[in-house]
């Protein structure tokens, strides 16, 4: 196609639904097609009635996690499909010179929510969720709207233009064009990509906004420093482990971490890699949706969204999955690959009103106003980005509106390469080397069963027990058969969030019923965070509120006679007298205030700390340990 053609092609995109993707320096591509909504994942059309492969563009919107029977505000956004019947590249230069340059003008411009309530927002969940054993970390949005008046096509190929020629980094910038809607963005972050059976995910967290006159060296290691953005990092990429546990065999092989910088804002970010035989959307449906967006855990963040979050969030959170059909088939069958980035850094037109949702992750470190101050700076970076800053945001984005000079990378100055590097010194192992078939396997031919109370981190746990030669099958707190239960070689009773003393919740009293009959039986059990609580709790042992939540906390204890680096998600803990050795005639391993951090007796064992994050340096070893006395005849 010549230059000339490119205006026309344009032009004629007018009458169509249509998306423009940039996925490299050089091109753009252009997909058309038909747009066909459908209910569920497993409904996207990726073959059509002939028998034939289709290729098919996806915007997956928030609501969809009620597939995984996570909560959320539903707002009926469709699951929209574009089936593409034609995709072609175009040199990017190209494209730049034929899209429109005037001014979109704003009006009625400000965030939906005011900054004194969000930061009310912010008190309230760190308290009441946080602080009260929820999870480890929340993201909670805001939306910055304003009125446009120019027609919506123009606009959108306009803001298109602005992201091609400013933004600098995006894994995707993107225009979607469908009936009644818009999005248009520049999105940082892969969420999960399958190709050739090697699935890859790419938690990015901790955001540095470059201050006036751009980022240096010196502004960029203080962020790095920051305890608040590391443990950020450290706690996103534990929950994608988990969702690369429940899709991929070898459960994910961590690298990074590394910089990702763009224009306005450098991230931290780490990539997962492993490989699955799953069917693309399936992979996709297991993996809804980035922790980076949600919190975790992950069902329990998707709560504490719906009772903080006042309005639906539409697309925001989800992503832009594309199915590509393959060439040739591997082994796994797959007729796709998939490549779907999350659905940040984006602005969305419906009749006439632009909105741009930003949200900032909470943590038990988090300043309200710190986090106020967070959403300026993103929903700025998206407009100016766009070149659609207010005056509002204008002081906080002075430079926005300038072309991003070439220069070198912070990443390779020999001090944050230094600094970035120091991270993996506190991680464990085991996630950051390749898992081959050579493991030893102490426990083979022996069964577990994992019981799921609401915390996937028990993929992360099957799978390093399968490492160790058990046969694993996890089940949920409430599909657990006391049957089951009964014949199960070694029973793990998982973590979870919650207060253990909470007698009325279901989940609480099943873990409860679970722990006790594989008790009563003299049956080998492992019991892990909130089961070991409850395990605590049956023996008498006082249960309280920790002072400070320990969410994403890496502590060395003393694990009976071993020093051992681990990783804690605890809000409440089991506490006796400091210098209490046995309970009951149970060991009790404490530290010296009195916090119980594991506990054995006959066929029992416990621990408080989670042994499969990433933070626990001597995770394997201890579980190890610790499912060895539980199953000792």
């Amino acid at each position: 196609m010549t230059p000339t053609d490119v205006p026309a092609l344009l032009a004629a995109l007018r009458e169509q639904p249509f998306a423009l993707l940039a996925r490299d320096p050089d091109t753009v591509e252009v997909l058309t097609g038909e747009v066909v909504d459908v209910d569920l994942l497993a409904d996207i059309p990726l073959v059509d009635a002939a028998g034939t492969a289709r290729e098919v563009l996806a915007l997956v919107p928030f609501r969809q996690v009620r597939e995984r029977g996570f909560a959320c505000h539903d707002d009926d956004a469709p699951l929209r499909c574009l089936v593409v019947d034609r995709h072609q590249a175009l040199p990017r230069a190209d494209v730049v010179t034929a899209l429109p340059t005037a001014a979109v003008p704003l009006g009625d411009a400000g965030f939906d929510i005011p900054d004194d309530d969000y930061a009310e927002t912010v008190r309230t969940v760190i308290r009441d969720e946080i602080g009260r054993g929820e999870g480890a970390n929340f993201v909670i949005r805001r939306d910055f709207t304003a009125e446009v008046t120019t027609d919506s096509h123009t606009a959108a190929l306009t803001w298109f233009r602005a992201l091609l020629e400013h933004e600098r980094g995006a894994y995707w910038t993107f225009l979607i064009s469908t009936p009644g809607h818009i999005a248009v963005g520049a999105s940082p972050e892969a969420h999960v990509s399958a190709q050739d059976g090697v699935v890859t995910m790419n938690p990015i967290s901790g955001t540095f906004r470059h201050p006036a006159g751009g980022a240096t060296v010196a502004t960029l290691r203080e962020f790095l420093s920051s305890t608040k953005e590391t443990e950020e990092l450290f706690m996103v990429v534990d929950e994608e482990l988990k969702m690369m546990s429940a899709v991929c065999s070898d459960g994910g092989r961590i690298t990074g971490p590394h910089l990702k910088e763009m224009s306005r804002l450098t991230h931290t970010e780490y990539v997962l890699r492993g490989r699955s035989r799953l069917d693309p959307r399936d992979i996709l449906r297991e993996t809804m949706f980035a922790p980076t967006v949600t919190g975790s855990p992950m069902q329990n963040a998707c709560t504490v969204i719906t009772r903080h979050e006042q309005t639906p969030r539409g697309y925001y959170s989800g992503v832009a999955a594309l199915f590509t059909p393959r060439e040739t088939l591997t082994v796994d069958d797959a007729t796709h690959d998939l490549d779907a980035p999350i659905l940040i850094r984006t602005a969305y037109l419906e009749d006439g009103r632009l909105r741009v949702p930003v949200g900032a992750t909470l943590v038990r470190h988090s300043d309200p106003y710190g986090e106020v101050s967070e959403t300026h700076g993103k929903a700025a970076g998206v407009l100016g980005a766009i070149g659609a800053v207010e005056r509002d945001l204008k002081a906080e984005a002075a430079d926005d509106d300038q072309p991003a000079a070439p220069r070198r990378l912070l990443a390779d100055d020999p001090e944050i390469a230094e600094q970035l590097a120091s991270r993996n010194a506190r991680l464990a192992p085991f996630w950051l080397t390749p898992q081959g078939t050579d493991a030893d396997t102490p426990f083979a031919g022996r069964s577990a069963l994992v019981v799921d109370a609401e915390d996937r981190f028990t993929t992360m746990l099957a799978h390093q027990l399968r490492h160790l030669g058990l046969e694993v099958r996890i089940v949920g707190w409430d599909a657990a058969t006391d049957a089951e239960v009964d014949v199960a070689d070694l029973v793990v009773a998982g973590p979870g969030p919650g207060d253990p003393r909470d007698t009325s919740s279901p989940r609480i009293a099943r873990m409860r019923e679970v722990v006790a009959r594989r008790r009563a039986a003299g049956a080998p059990l492992l019991a892990v965070c909130l089961s070991h609580q409850i395990l605590a709790d049956t023996l008498g042992i006082d249960l309280q509120p920790l002072a400070q939540p320990h969410q994403g906390l890496q502590k060395t204890i003393d694990v009976f006679g071993e020093q051992a680096s681990i990783g804690f998600y605890n809000t409440f803990t089991a506490h006796v007298a400091p210098g209490t050795t046995t309970v009951d005639g149970v060991e009790v391993a404490a530290d010296d205030t009195g916090d119980v951090h594991a506990l054995r007796g006959a066929h029992v064992a416990s621990v408080q700390g989670h042994l499969e994050s990433i933070l626990s340096r001597d995770g394997m070893r201890t579980l190890e340990r610790l499912v060895a006395h539980a199953i000792a005849r």
